[in-house]
């Protein structure tokens, strides 16, 4: 995917919070974690190829944490998109 000025755009899969409990791993952030962080079912959240998880916020977008290993298939899987 590019931009107009031909730059590499970042690409996500944006997912709620309740999906992105569902696919978290052992050694990744836990529900907990994602409570402290203001994650909730109903909360907006995106994840880039580098595995970064964003929350969204009132005035944009925060990084919370990330994935790690093998995520891509993960995400896809659970959520049914792909990056975009």
């Amino acid at each position: 995917m590019r931009t107009t000025n031909g730059a590499q755009a970042m690409a996500f899969i944006e997912m709620t919070g309740k999906t992105l409990d569902k696919l978290l791993v052992e050694d990744e952030l836990h529900h907990d974690d994602l409570r402290a962080a203001g994650v909730d079912d109903r909360t907006i959240v995106r994840v880039n190829r580098e595995g970064d998880i964003e929350v969204r916020r009132p005035e944009g977008w925060e990084v919370i944490g990330g994935l790690l290993g093998e995520f891509e298939e993960r995400i896809r899987r659970e959520t049914g998109l792909d990056w975009a």
